[in-house]
């Protein structure tokens, strides 16, 4: 897969591209990421990228030219970064995931010429309801989201086991030591009862989806043996509130 991102601050992506599972994506070749800087297609003498908006008003917009001649030679979908946009979840990362080209536009100031959004962008993605000072962190959070799920990027069953993919939040880790300070791991990680292990997994990624994101649970089809989870795990709560 080949990621290109447009922004006005290319020098936000070093650590990004150079370090931990992105880094090691780009060097076995499963992933392409171009940082492209906007101002590399502004032709005035001052490499202006933003004016003043028509109309009047705070802020300055992002100008069309540049980005329209940025574009012109980058293939696959457009996605801009905005905080009008439908909100970034795994489902969707699963979908980018799939194309072999992508291109984020890291919008900044007041966001970018509507021009520029009505004629060659595919899709605005926000990453929540917060405002941030540019588009370049949603710009990494939606391509590292995206990366981690190419063919040999991690193992396919580390990521399957994270919140949100398979329609849960995931379950509670440990590690050793077994015992800390009087605080001891639940009893039957360590039992060696694999179906026991994967019972217990699954009973807590219910509780703390139940309680933490009860709309995920209303939207999930669950199977005989969730349910029957659910059920025990309501009663424990019931208890637990008495």
């Amino acid at each position: 897969m080949k990621i290109n991102i447009l922004t006005l601050f290319p020098k936000m992506f070093e650590g990004f591209v150079s370090e931990s599972i992105i880094s090691r994506a780009i060097k076995f070749g499963a992933v392409e990421v171009n940082i492209i800087d906007i101002r590399d297609y502004c032709f005035d003498k001052h490499k202006q990228a933003d004016d003043m908006p028509f109309g009047g008003g705070n802020g300055m917009v992002m100008k069309p030219e540049p980005l329209f001649l940025a574009l012109e030679n980058l293939l696959g979908k457009v996605i801009y970064t905005s905080p009008q946009g439908k909100t970034f979840n795994q489902e969707i990362a699963k979908e980018l995931a799939k194309e072999e080209e992508l291109t984020i536009i890291a919008g900044h100031y007041e966001g970018i010429d509507e021009r520029v959004v009505e004629n060659k962008v595919d899709m605005e993605l926000s990453i929540g309801d917060f405002v941030l000072t540019g588009g370049e962190l949603p710009a990494m959070v939606i391509s590292d989201t995206i990366i981690r799920l190419l063919p040999d990027v991690i193992k396919k069953d580390s990521y399957e086991n994270d919140s949100f993919y398979n329609g849960l939040l995931d379950y509670p880790h440990y590690t050793r030591p077994a015992e800390y300070k009087g605080l001891r791991v639940p009893d039957v990680l360590i039992s060696g009862n694999h179906k026991k292990i994967d019972e217990w997994r699954l009973k807590e990624s219910l509780k703390r989806t139940y309680l933490r994101r009860r709309d995920l649970i209303e939207k999930r089809e669950l199977t005989k043996l969730e349910k029957k989870l659910l059920d025990e795990i309501k009663e424990e709560i019931k208890k637990e509130e008495v």
